[in-house]
């Protein structure tokens, strides 16, 4: 799942009326609920010994369902969200009151340099990869970190990916070696989300299955099967957020997780 996204334009054939139904859900599900308290608590660890006035920036903030929480712990800081789409802005414009620019991620603009970048679930929607990550690195100061986060396992390719309009999903090692290619250095990299890697393994095979196979050229059926994934079912939400955060404590500690749907990674420019 992804809350946003930020494309040069022809990249993708991203939909912005989805964001209609990312802010439906963002505050609820308990994916985005997870994702935005781990990305919180690694974001208070980067930036709790920088000096006043620090500088952040969210590229592909969507509908400000991350920048929101960036605000929040980045107090000290001065926060920026830059977005392609327009629609995903007036949206981000409702939650929070940082600076919020609309930009094409293959050519940000910026002349001053960050001490930290946020890229979440972002990366996978764009089909020059390494090329972005070497643009964020030359935006980020010396010792400036990237925190992203990416989708994994190709094995776990979807109706969902397709709706999404993923360009891949990621293994551990292919992610490892495109940022090393784009001249960080690695701080962290550890898959996450494995409380529902199970479940999302059983419910791609499921479909996959002879008679239940989602054709690529059906449309609709790929647009109903997505949209089923953003169904909150109460207690099977509430049981997967608690489990999330037992899991959150574990990525507080810096452990590597042995698996997960997700991958989370903080580099560093050198």
């Amino acid at each position: 799942m992804e809350s946003s996204v930020a494309h040069s334009a022809g990249q993708s054939p991203f939909d912005p009326g989805y964001f209609e139904r990312l802010v439906a859900i963002e505050d609820r599900h308990f994916w985005f609920r997870s994702r935005n308290h781990t990305i919180s608590v690694l974001v208070n660890q980067i930036t709790q010994n920088l000096a006043p006035g620090y500088r952040v920036l969210e590229v592909g903030c969507g509908t400000g369902n991350v920048l929101r929480f960036l605000e929040r712990t980045c107090t000290r800081g001065l926060v920026v969200g830059v977005e392609f789409f327009w629609e995903g802005l007036q949206r981000a414009r409702q939650r929070v009151n940082c600076s919020l620019v609309q930009g094409d991620i293959g050519a940000l603009p910026f002349r001053t340099r960050f001490e930290l970048i946020g890229l979440f679930d972002v990366l996978e929607h764009l089909q020059d990869d390494e090329q972005i990550l070497r643009n964020l690195h030359c935006l980020l100061v010396p010792n400036g970190a990237l925190l992203l986060t990416v989708p994994a396992h190709q094995s776990l390719w979807s109706y969902f990916d397709a709706a999404a309009c993923h360009a891949r999903r990621y293994a551990l090692n292919e992610l490892e070696n495109k940022i090393l290619c784009a001249g960080f250095a690695i701080e962290y990299l550890t898959p996450y989300m494995a409380s529902i890697f199970p479940l999302v393994w059983l419910k791609r095979r499921f479909l996959s299955s002879p008679g239940r196979g989602i054709e690529p050229g059906d449309a609709n059926r790929i647009r109903n099967c997505a949209a089923e994934e953003f169904r909150i079912i109460p207690v099977l939400n509430g049981l997967l957020a608690f489990l999330l955060a037992q899991e959150c404590r574990l990525l507080a500690r810096r452990r590597r997780i042995p698996f997960g749907a997700s991958l989370l990674a903080i580099a560093r420019r050198p």
